[in-house]
């Protein structure tokens, strides 16, 4: 249990640090009336991705026991990883980011 709190925790820290950041900066975008999409959607490629990759590594670190649904950490890496795929996958998200890219380098 306490493994899992420590893992927990880490992986708060990490997707509050950069995925947060991003998102307030995508909501300032759209409060100002600024295109906002690509922000958006880097956003939440960022905190779907950290997401996964920490549950990811919880799993590791439990080794075999991580997969066992009675451990916290098999239910977070199942909640991280529908991230990716729900509201657009991972894929999708790149693609908006680099629409918006190409669109400002013609510009």
């Amino acid at each position: 249990r306490q493994l899992s709190k420590l893992i927990k925790q880490w992986y708060q820290r990490r997707v509050r640090g950069g995925a947060r950041l991003m998102n307030w900066h995508a909501a300032n975008l759209k409060d100002n009336g600024h295109p906002f999409s690509k922000e958006a959607a880097m956003a939440k490629l960022v905190a779907s991705e950290t997401a996964t990759y920490c549950a990811h590594q919880a799993i590791q670190v439990l080794g075999g026991m991580g997969y066992v649904s009675d451990m916290p950490a098999e239910r977070h890496y199942r909640d991280a990883r529908i991230t990716e795929i729900y509201e657009g996958t991972s894929e999708i998200q790149r693609l908006v980011i680099a629409g918006n890219l190409l669109k400002e380098m013609v510009q």
